[in-house]
């Protein structure tokens, strides 16, 4: 009974986020409540499944950008980028595009996306276009660019833990597809983006006059932000050594920034993405219940009952299971369900190398099927929505599905001569 009512939670759930037509944040609490209130998941059991590194990351990650925007910073970096790029929306949308990947591969995808944001937003309100083409290729890259890293993506950090592989490992293994994924993925957005994308010559020019340095407000502010900012990215580099979670170090750096920056803390937390946190906080609890249930450890059962012995089934079909999966639940419960399956086939006589791979790059590019796959994608549908510019379920659905297809396909290839031929 619990796993049939379970399941009618999640799906209604799914649909309605799915549906756009009420807020996301209330259905996302309401279907993890309902969990707790119909007794498929105690209120401990709920909350322990709420991850707060995620959370905490997060919200120390908008408190940094927050004081960071008041200094002009993201303007002048929007005015230099728009410049380097001759105020060509499609050159500026492929550059951006493959900054934020390569950031994403060193720093948590949601921390990066966190950053560009302002930026593009800002750069589309200047050339009086919409930002939602350059946000969508931001996150489809950032998700892309942070399957390379053991880093990256959390799915990567739990596979590492479990595996033994360190960050060497998933760079050498995984960012090869990554590469080949990335320049793929730009040719699709090319095509698909490129009728949205037109700029007049007036905002042009007007744009390419801009001086950069004039909008810097603060430069004392700036100084100290960029200090600062600087500090926790390298503290992202070297959580390991250092032994702290990277919530902790977000929220270390926003809250020295507090400090030095002198600002009222009120009025900086005001700028928090509520909305954003409390979504992620019902979804967990909803993906939680899901999990409690067996759901998706009867999926993992089953894999391994289709794929019996045969090391490439098991490989490929992992990979794009993973990739589906992650497209409907956060990749993050799924990876963690799927940990102690790949042990299993292990015992079962199979090589786990290309499974943990497999695993790796399913989780992690599923993510950018749906609006609810991933971290990154659901803050910048919060910002973008914010700025007055909403990004649908199914707007998001039809360029995601057209990457996640084509990266799926290319580390199909790519593990079968790898690890299989």
């Amino acid at each position: 009974m619990d796993v049939l009512l379970a399941a009618a939670i999640f799906l209604v759930t799914y649909a309605l986020v799915a549906s756009d037509r009420v807020d996301r944040t209330a259905v996302a609490l309401l279907g993890g409540l309902a969990m707790v209130g119909l007794r498929i998941i105690d209120q401990d059991t709920a909350f322990a499944a709420i991850d707060l590194n995620v959370i905490f990351l997060l919200a120390g990650m908008m408190i940094l950008a927050g004081i960071l925007r008041r200094t002009g910073f993201f303007q002048l970096v929007a005015i230099r980028a728009v410049k380097i790029a001759a105020a060509d929306p499609m050159r500026l949308l492929i550059v951006l595009g493959l900054v934020t990947a390569l950031l994403s591969a060193f720093l948590d995808n949601v921390t990066t996306v966190v950053l560009v944001a302002p930026v593009t937003l800002y750069i589309a309100k200047s050339l009086r276009v919409s930002p939602v083409p350059f946000l969508v290729s931001e996150v489809l890259a950032s998700n892309i660019g942070g399957t390379a890293t053991l880093i990256g993506d959390p799915p990567n950090i739990l596979i590492g833990s479990a595996s033994g592989y360190g960050f060497v490992d998933f760079l050498v293994t995984l960012g090869p597809p990554v590469v080949l994924i990335l320049l793929a993925c730009a040719v699709i957005l090319r095509f698909v983006f490129a009728p949205d994308l037109e700029v007049h010559a007036e905002a042009r020019e007007r744009v390419l006059a801009l001086d950069e340095r004039e909008v810097i407000t603060d430069p004392r502010l700036l100084r100290i932000s960029l200090a600062v900012v600087g500090a926790t990215l390298v503290g992202f580099l070297f959580q390991q050594p250092l032994g702290l979670g990277s919530a902790t170090i977000a929220l270390l750096g926003a809250t020295v920034l507090i400090l030095l920056a002198r600002v009222d803390p009120v009025d900086v937390f005001a700028e928090i993405e509520w909305p954003t946190l409390f979504f992620f906080v019902g979804l967990f609890m909803l993906v939680g219940g899901v999990v409690r249930v067996g759901l998706v450890a009867s999926a993992a059962d089953l894999l391994l009952r289709l794929t019996g012995h045969d090391q490439a089934v098991a490989t490929i079909g992992l990979l794009w299971l993973s990739g589906i999966a992650s497209g409907v639940i956060d990749n993050i419960p799924y990876t963690t369900a799927m940990i102690p399956v790949v042990e299993r086939l292990g015992q079962n006589g199979l090589a786990t190398e290309p499974l943990w791979w497999s695993l790796a790059l399913g989780a992690s590019l599923g993510g950018n099927a749906t609006l609810v796959g991933a971290s990154a994608n659901i803050v910048v549908a919060n910002l973008a929505a914010r700025a007055g510019h909403p990004i649908g379920f199914g707007t998001f659905l039809r360029y995601g599905i057209l990457v996640v297809a084509c990266s799926l396909a290319i580390s199909s290839v790519y593990l079968w001569f790898r690890f299989l031929a």
